[in-house]
């Protein structure tokens, strides 16, 4: 099988997987007790926090928030710095759900909200935001560091301060979930006071992610409990997955830049291979060197995944299946696609164990399915 479905999950990298083996076995106390066995868990956990934070360039450990994924990170960001100041939210109307649904659960509460609509490659004008901004005066903006679906790279560095240019004082958080592999995700590099993570996107285990909150942003929690994470976030921690997420961390960012040239590579020539059986890539803007979001004209694209599934390749659509019926996505309308084209979207996403021979054969594949539809 040849799989191109990175942007849903990756692989576990053989980094995380060691780190993590004493965590599921003779390590397996509960770091919120007072005890040795206990304190070695504890231990572990604030290694993995001093490692994430140097990672993301924070200035101090506690800034980091150990959460259950991404979509709990996205949550805690938007909902819990809205609640925190009783003000409401404007985010970019191609944030990945977790972000949406957050907006939509506000507004539900009372709280003014506001999507900023991208440009036809899915991306968002700093001003556009900041005007929003000056509109609502909210708690916090969340704009991504790339489209989890499309690819598409945002100037996050220039909207956060596009934003602290007209309100200061509003939090600027970003999802830098898919992004994390191939992009430098710092403190420094996006601007932002909140960065959401989750490790299964970049070789960590599944269930456990991060939000770094900048020192002096405050965030209601969510989850209630325990008062762990200085009371940011309750429930007992996810010992062996907050050491794999970290040592994966480690990993992508050592290897990054080979990744890029490896991955983006890859993606090119399956990109130039498919061009000759007609596949138009959805956007033209910047975009992550993984992501491959092709148009087949006259294929339906379920049609195409099942028949590609069965041929060993594995991808998704660039449509989603909500009640039963296929509809095309939010991110997919917001740049303007109809039903028709958005039907015929598939998403190709390569990963860390990619080269460009598995890609020369996967695209063969891909076209020859493509030719049988046709």
């Amino acid at each position: 099988m040849r799989y191109l479905d990175h942007a849903a999950t990756t692989p576990l990298r053989p980094e995380a997987r060691a780190a993590m083996e004493p965590y599921l076995g003779e390590v397996f106390g509960n770091p919120s007790g007072i005890h040795r066995v206990a304190r070695r868990a504890k231990d572990a956990i604030e290694a993995a926090r001093e490692r994430a934070a140097e990672l993301l360039g924070a200035a101090r450990p506690d800034e980091i928030v150990f959460t259950g994924g991404g979509t709990e990170a996205d949550n805690l960001a938007v909902i819990g710095t809205a609640l925190a100041a009783d003000r409401g939210v404007v985010a970019s109307a191609i944030e990945h759900a977790a972000v949406v649904e957050s907006v939509g659960f506000l507004e539900g509460l009372g709280l003014p909200a506001v999507l900023v609509p991208p440009d036809r490659n899915g991306r968002i004008d700093p001003e556009a935001v900041a005007a929003a901004v000056a509109r609502i005066r909210p708690a916090v903006v969340s704009v991504m560091v790339a489209n989890n679906e499309l690819g598409t790279l945002q100037p996050i560095a220039d909207v956060a301060a596009a934003v602290r240019r007209v309100a200061p004082d509003v939090v600027v958080h970003t999802d830098a979930v898919q992004a994390f592999s191939s992009e430098e995700v710092t403190v420094g590099a996006t601007g932002a006071d909140l960065i959401s993570l989750s490790a299964h996107k970049f070789g960590g285990p599944k269930g456990v992610g991060l939000l770094y909150v900048r020192d002096g942003v405050t965030v209601a929690p969510v989850l209630r409990g325990g008062g762990q994470e200085l009371g940011r976030r309750s429930g007992t921690h996810n010992v062996a997955g907050i050491v794999g997420m970290v040592a994966a961390m480690e990993a992508a960012v050592a290897d990054r830049a080979a990744f890029r040239d490896r991955v983006g590579e890859a993606r090119d020539v399956f990109e130039e291979r498919l061009a000759g059986v007609g596949a138009v890539p959805t956007v033209l803007a910047p975009r992550l060197p993984q992501h491959a979001h092709l148009r087949f004209e006259g294929v339906d694209a379920e049609t195409l995944l099942v028949r590609l599934d069965l041929a060993g390749v594995a991808a998704a659509a660039g449509s989603a299946c909500h009640s039963g019926a296929v509809e095309p996505s939010h991110v997919l309308r917001a740049i303007g696609l109809g039903d028709g084209e958005a039907r015929r979207c598939v998403r190709f996403t390569f990963g860390w164990p990619d080269d460009v021979a598995g890609a020369k054969e996967a695209a063969d594949i891909v076209a020859g399915v493509v030719e049988e539809l046709r």
